[in-house]
């Protein structure tokens, strides 16, 4: 019985670490749209001058897998229910930290005049209180919204922001971002 209970506090410790390293995401719809009439989608076309065509790729692949997958529908260029467009936005901010600080450890030495001999006191390090900083970084913010197509109305938008390595986002970031997006669409179409 305790190996079964280490495992599962084990596996449960692993998924809040996981879940914890995901970034979140914010969702906002339509409360009069009912998305159980919606099955296609089509992306709304981009200027043709689009500096990064292989981000784009990668998230119009990202958000039609997950659309697929999770909610069944499929584009349809032809005759869309929905009409998708996103954006991407990477700009500097800064994240506050802060570190303990500790005192230096130290002996002393002192004499005791009645048993004629030295001895040493250690006195170990103390807490002083906290170091705090700004560290220079750069957020990815990943904004995803429908429009109907019939009413050109914007029923839903998603969006993540998350800390980037560099001032593009990666394969990785953005089917990160991506997903923790529509993790949360299953609750706008109910």
């Amino acid at each position: 019985m305790k190996k079964y209970w280490r495992v599962w506090s084990g596996s449960l410790a692993i998924v809040f670490l996981l879940a914890s390293c995901a970034p979140t995401a914010h969702v906002e719809k339509d409360d009069n749209t009912d998305f159980t009439h919606y099955k296609t989608f089509a992306w709304v076309e981009k200027d043709k001058h689009a500096k990064n065509d292989l981000a784009e790729q990668k998230i119009r692949q990202a958000v039609s897998n997950e659309l697929e997958k999770s909610a069944g529908w499929r584009e349809d260029k032809r005759n869309p229910d929905v009409l998708l467009s996103y954006d991407v936005l990477v700009e500097r901010s800064t994240r506050n930290t802060s570190d303990p600080v500790y005192s230096r450890p130290f002996t002393r030495t002192f004499y005791n005049p009645y048993s004629r001999r030295f001895f040493n006191v250690y006195y170990p390090s103390q807490f002083m209180g906290y170091d705090n900083y700004q560290v220079p970084t750069r957020e990815g913010t990943v904004t995803i919204t429908m429009t109907d197509a019939n009413t050109e109305k914007t029923v839903w938008q998603g969006w993540s922001t998350d800390e980037v390595d560099s001032r593009h986002m990666s394969t990785k970031e953005i089917q990160s971002s991506v997903k923790a997006i529509f993790r949360k669409f299953d609750v706008a179409k109910n």
